[in-house]
C-alpha cells in the first residue's frame, strides 16, 4: 500500500480562494513514494445477442403509424431502422422546432444563424460560448470518428430516426411546419451523425455542459481569451466579448423526479407495479414525448422519451417489465487543480507524478452572423490537458496564481452506450434480463433506475456514469479538510491533479454501484441511494454517488409517508391507490407544522409584527389560513399563502427538533414559536397582498399554465392548475422557470416580484412551466400490463395543434391519468388516423 504525505497551503475557505485550497497549491508537491501508474485492463464489451434485426434487408425503410386519442403514435415495423424511421417522422410532426434548434446547439452553429450574443450587441457572448464550448469538448468530432464503430443496432436507430425526421420535413415543407420555426433557414435535413452528436451532448448536461463559460475564458496568463477574425480580410471586425461567468452549479435546472417500483409483497395481485413521475421542464429540449413501438414477435414497448432519443423508450414498459428514472444525486465529473511546472514561464505545462506534461492548444473556428445574410469566421484557442479541457472562473478557478490551473474531466464525455443501454432495457423480458442491461452497458448517464416485473420482483440501481476513483482519492476527498472544504464551497468535487492516483480512467462498474433487489419496494425522490428501501439502507459505495446518514428533502419524506399510509387497510397497493397517492397533492410541511402555525398566529391576534419599517397585522392572514384544507388542489383556499410562508421557512427553517440520522423520516420536526416564525408568516402575507392577490384566493385562481404564441407572446388563456411545490413538501410538484430553457424558441415568462419566491405580480400568480410531466402507473396483471398515464404539457409543441393542450386541459379540469392504449384491440378501438411511410416515396 502506498502512503502519501501532502503539503497544503492553509488559506481561508471562501469562494475567492478556491484556487489556493488544494494540495497542488503553493510550490512543489511532496510525497513519500512515487506511485506506479495503474493501467486499467481493457474493457471488452460482452457479446450480447439481441434477437431483433437492425437494418432493413432491401434498404427500403417502411413503418406503419397509427395515432390514437391524445395524438399518441403507435409505430410498427420489422426492423430497428424502419421502426426508428417511424418514430423520427412522428416526433418531427409534433416537435420539429425543438430538435432542429438542438441540432444547431450541439453542432456549434448557433452563432452562424443568431450572431455572437443572446441579447444582440450586448457582448454576453452566449452563442460564442455555446459553439466554442461544444467544439472544445469535441462531441461532433467524436461522432464523426466513431459512428461506424457503434453497434449495428445503434447505427440503425440513429440512421432511421434522421431519415424519418427528414421525410416529415420534405413532405410538409419548411413553410408549413410549426410556426415557431417555419421558413427558418436553420431548419434543415439532419443525419445520423447529427443525432449522435446530440446524444453525446445531452450526456454532458449534469457535467461539462455547465462549464462552457469557464472553457471560453480559459487562457494562460498574458493571453486574451476572446475570439478573433480568422481571416485578415475581416481583421477590422471587433469582437465585443464581455461575458459574465460564474461558478457553475452541478444541477442548474434543478431536475428532479419521483419513482416507485412495487413488488409482490406490496401489491394486491402479487405482481409488479411502477409509478413514474419525472419533474422536467415543460418547454425546451427536455420535454418528454409518448409513443409505442412494435417489431412483431420481438419488441413491444410503450412509454415516453426525451427529445431526440432515437427510437427507444426512456421511461416505459413492455409485456413483462416496467421502469422509470429519477435524476441522480451522483457526481459525474471531477475538477482537477493542476500543478503548473515551475520551469515553464508560459504556464503551459503541468506536473503529474513528478514529470512535466504539456497543456495543449488548438485553434477552433466557427461561422458567426454579423449582418443579414453575412457571416465571418471567428477563431479561438482552446486548451486541454491529460485531465480534460481547461477552465477559468474569475475569483475561484484561476490559471497561474500560486502555480495552479484547473481542468474538468467528465465521465460521460464520449459515452456511446446510451442507445444500446436503453434498447436492452426495452427488450428485457424479466428483472434478470433488465439487470443484465446494466452489466453490459453504462449509458444511463445521470439517472437512478427503479423497476418491477410481472413476477413481482423489484430492482433499483444508480448506474449513472460516476468516475471510478482510486481508494487513495476517495480517502483524501473524505478525510482531508481542505478537499472537503473545497467541495462545500464549489458544490462539486475538486481534486489535486499532481498525482495520477487522483485520476480516473473509467466509470464505476456495475458491481460497485448502489443497488437493491427484492420483492417489496424501491423508491427515489432525488435524495441519494441511501434510503431506497428504509428497511435495508444502502451504504459502502463511492461518495461520489451521494450522501448517507443525511437529512432528507421534504419531498422524499412525503414519498415515504405515501408509501406507508396510502395503500389502504390491507397495506397492499392497487393501481387506483397509487394514482391517488400521486395526485393527492398533499404537503408534508403542512402535515407537520400547519396546526402549530395556526396556534402561533392565532395567539398573536391583531398585535402587529415588525417587518423592517412596517408593522403587519397578521390576523386576516391567520383567518385565511384557517380555511385551507392542507392540500394543493385548485379549489384549496389560501394554499398560496402557506406556500409563501414555506419559501421563507425553507431559507431559514425553524424546526423544534433537529435532524437525527436514527430517525430520518420524522426529523427535523416541530415548529418553533418565536419571532422568526411570526416574521416569516407576516412576510408571506405581504408577498401575497403586494402581488394583488386575495389571502383566501383558491389555488386555481393564482396557479396556472399559459401557452406562448409562436412569436413568444402570451396567449392570455390561463388554465387553472393543481399541484404542490418542493418547498412545501409536495410529491406531485410544479414550478416556474424564467431562465433559458436550452432552446432559442421564443416563449413568455413572468418575473418573480422578489427573491423570496416564484410569485409574480405581473403574471398574477404562479406561471407553471416545469414539474410533473410524463406521469404513469403501470400494473402487471394475468392479462398483461395495464397502464394509465398523462403527459401534462401534451404531445405537440406546435401552437394550434390538436394535441398542443388536450392533455393539459384534462389535468386542468381535474388531476387525473388516462388509459394508455397498449393492446391491439385497444389501439384499433381508439384509432384516430393511420399512415404507412416508406423511403421509396421520397
Amino acid at each position: 500500500m502506498l502512503t502519501y504525505s501532502f503539503q497544503y497551503i492553509r488559506t481561508p475557505l471562501t469562494a475567492l480562494s478556491l484556487s489556493c485550497l488544494l494540495a497542488a497549491c503553493g510550490g512543489d508537491p511532496a510525497y513519500v513514494s512515487k506511485p506506479e501508474t495503474v493501467t486499467p485492463e481493457p474493457i471488452t464489451p460482452p457479446a450480447v445477442v439481441i434477437p431483433v434485426p437492425s437494418f432493413d434487408e432491401d434498404g427500403v425503410l417502411s413503418a406503419n403509424i397509427r395515432w390514437t386519442d391524445y395524438g399518441v403514435p403507435h409505430i410498427t415495423a420489422d426492423n430497428l431502422e424502419s421502426m426508428s424511421y417511424g418514430v423520427g417522422y412522428a416526433f418531427a410532426k409534433d416537435n420539429i422546432c425543438v430538435l432542429a434548434d438542438q441540432i444547431l446547439k450541439y453542432n456549434s452553429q448557433r452563432a452562424k444563424y443568431f450572431g455572437p450574443d443572446m441579447v444582440p450587441a450586448s457582448g454576453d457572448s452566449e452563442h460564442l460560448i455555446n459553439d466554442f464550448g461544444f467544439l472544445t469538448l469535441g462531441i461532433r468530432e467524436h461522432a464523426e470518428q466513431n459512428i461506424k464503430s457503434l453497434s449495428a443496432n445503434s447505427q440503425a436507430l440513429l440512421s432511421g430516426y434522421a431519415q424519418g425526421y427528414n421525410k416529415y420535413l420534405a413532405d410538409t415543407g419548411v413553410a408549413n411546419i410549426d410556426g415557431s420555426c417555419a421558413n427558418m433557414s436553420w431548419v434543415q435535413p439532419i443525419s445520423g451523425v447529427d443525432m449522435l452528436t446530440y446524444s453525446l451532448g445531452i450526456a454532458l448536461l449534469p457535467g461539462a455542459a455547465n462549464f462552457l463559460g469557464p472553457m471560453f475564458l480559459a487562457a494562460p496568463p498574458g493571453e486574451n481569451f476572446a475570439p478573433y477574425p480568422q481571416s485578415a480580410a475581416v481583421s477590422s471586425y471587433k469582437v465585443n466579448a464581455k461575458p459574465i461567468i460564474k461558478l457553475p452549479e452541478k444541477n442548474p435546472s434543478d431536475l428532479g423526479s419521483n419513482g416507485w417500483g412495487l413488488g409482490k409483497s406490496k401489491t394486491e395481485n402479487g405482481k409488479g407495479m411502477v409509478l413514474a413521475n419525472p419533474h422536467f421542464p415543460h418547454t425546451g429540449n427536455l420535454r418528454f414525448w409518448q409513443f409505442h413501438i412494435t417489431i412483431p414477435g420481438q419488441l413491444n414497448v410503450m412509454g415516453g422519451s426525451l427529445t431526440g432519443m432515437p427510437g427507444v423508450v426512456n421511461i416505459g414498459f413492455n409485456e413483462n417489465v416496467a421502469w422509470t428514472h429519477t435524476f441522480s444525486s451522483a457526481e459525474h465529473f471531477v475538477v482537477y487543480q493542476l500543478t503548473l511546472a515551475p520551469d515553464d514561464p508560459k504556464s503551459m505545462s503541468q506536473v503529474i507524478d513528478g514529470a512535466n506534461r504539456l497543456i495543449t492548444r488548438k485553434e477552433l473556428a466557427i461561422d458567426v452572423a454579423v449582418g443579414p445574410g453575412q457571416t465571418i469566421k471567428l477563431a479561438k484557442m482552446s486548451y486541454s490537458t491529460h485531465h480534460g479541457p481547461m477552465i477559468l472562473v474569475p475569483g475561484s478557478f484561476e490559471w497561474g496564481p500560486g502555480g495552479s490551473a484547473f481542468a474538468i474531466k467528465d465521465a460521460n464525455l464520449g459515452n456511446v452506450d446510451i442507445i444500446d443501454h436503453w434498447l436492452a432495457m426495452n427488450l428485457a423480458g424479466n428483472i434478470a434480463e433488465f439487470k443484465q442491461a446494466f452489466k453490459d452497458y453504462d449509458g444511463v448517464i445521470f439517472n437512478n433506475t427503479m423497476s418491477a416485473d410481472s413476477e413481482g420482483n423489484v430492482f433499483y440501481i444508480d448506474d449513472s456514469t460516476v468516475p471510478n476513483l482510486t481508494d487513495t482519492a476517495i480517502k483524501e476527498m473524505t478525510t482531508n479538510p481542505l478537499l472537503i472544504g473545497a467541495k462545500r464551497v464549489a458544490g462539486f468535487t475538486v481534486l489535486p491533479g499532481f498525482l495520477s492516483a487522483f485520476d480516473f480512467e473509467r466509470a464505476v462498474p456495475y458491481e460497485n454501484a448502489p443497488k437493491y433487489y427484492g420483492t417489496d419496494y424501491v423508491q427515489n425522490s432525488n435524495d441519494s441511494f441511501w434510503l431506497t428501501n428504509t428497511t435495508t439502507p444502502i451504504t459502502g459505495v463511492s461518495p461520489l454517488y451521494g450522501a448517507v446518514n443525511n437529512q432528507q428533502s421534504l419531498r422524499s419524506r412525503m414519498a415515504h409517508k405515501l408509501l406507508a399510509d396510502s395503500a389502504g387497510s390491507d397495506g397492499l397497493f392497487n393501481p387506483e391507490e397509487v394514482e391517488q397517492a400521486l395526485l393527492s397533492n398533499r404537503s408534508y410541511l403542512a402535515e407537520s407544522i400547519l396546526t402549530a402555525l395556526l396556534s402561533i398566529c392565532q395567539a398573536q391576534g391583531s398585535t402587529t409584527v415588525a417587518i423592517g419599517a412596517n408593522n403587519v397585522d397578521i390576523s386576516a392572514g391567520c383567518s385565511a389560513l384557517a380555511l385551507w384544507d392542507g392540500k394543493m388542489n385548485k379549489n384549496s383556499s389560501s394554499a398560496h399563502l402557506f406556500r409563501e410562508f414555506a419559501f421563507l421557512f425553507y431559507k431559514d427553517p425553524q424546526w423544534t427538533d433537529s435532524f437525527s440520522s436514527e430517525n430520518p423520516m420524522i426529523t427535523p420536526s416541530g415548529l418553533v414559536n418565536n419571532t422568526t416564525t411570526l416574521e416569516q408568516f407576516a412576510q408571506a402575507i405581504v408577498n401575497v397582498e403586494s402581488a394583488g392577490l386575495a389571502l383566501d384566493a383558491t389555488l386555481g385562481t393564482v396557479q396556472f399554465v399559459e401557452r406562448s404564441l409562436p412569436d413568444g407572446s402570451a396567449t392570455g388563456i390561463k388554465m387553472p392548475w393543481s399541484g404542490a411545490h418542493n418547498v412545501e413538501g409536495g410529491f406531485n410538484v410544479f414550478n416556474t422557470r424564467t431562465g433559458n430553457d436550452s432552446t432559442l424558441l421564443r416563449r413568455h415568462v413572468y418575473p418573480a416580484q422578489n427573491s423570496d419566491s416564484i410569485l409574480s405580480a405581473q403574471g398574477g400568480g404562479y406561471h407553471i412551466n416545469y414539474g410533473s410531466s410524463w406521469m404513469t402507473v403501470v400494473n402487471f396483471t394475468d392479462e398483461g400490463p395495464v397502464a394509465r398515464g398523462l403527459l401534462s404539457y401534451s404531445q405537440s409543441h406546435e401552437y394550434g395543434s390538436d394535441h398542443n393542450v388536450d392533455q393539459t386541459l384534462l389535468y386542468s379540469q381535474q388531476p387525473q391519468l388516462r388509459p394508455l392504449r397498449f393492446t391491439e384491440a385497444d389501439i384499433e378501438a381508439n384509432k384516430v388516423s393511420e399512415m404507412t411511410i416508406s423511403s421509396t416515396q421520397e
